[in-house]
């Protein structure tokens, strides 16, 4: 069966989550947004395309930073309202210049930082 965008549940902004995941180390890169457009551009592409909700405007992964996204899996979880793209990271994946978004945790009542920027 041939998959369509519009066969996801999108919030009532017509927005889904997307949680960016490497393909080789299973680390959980960063949470974006998509719409029906990104889905389709960054399946059409292979390049992950996410929407902006502050600029209001497609995001393609690395555009500008050079940190790119590269699809590797696009999957749908059971509830239709939420996808996981595994992806080959080229660079860090935040934009504080960490590998990861998920950089601070919190241990004993207290922020961990558990990565610094990469240099």
């Amino acid at each position: 069966m041939p998959f369509d965008p519009q066969s996801l549940r999108y919030d009532d902004k017509g927005l889904i989550p997307a949680i960016a995941q490497h393909h080789e180390t299973g680390e959980v890169l960063m949470v974006a947004w998509m719409n029906a457009q990104a889905v389709a551009r960054t399946l059409e592409t292979g390049k992950v395309t996410y929407w902006s909700r502050s600029r209001q405007a497609f995001w393609v992964k690395g555009e500008t930073s050079g940190h790119v996204q590269t699809l590797i899996d696009f999957r749908v979880d059971c509830d239709r309202d939420c996808l996981l793209v595994i992806v080959e990271q080229k660079g860090p994946a935040c934009h504080t210049n960490r590998r990861s978004c998920f950089y601070t945790a919190v241990r004993d009542g207290a922020e961990v930082e558990l990565m610094k920027p990469e240099a």
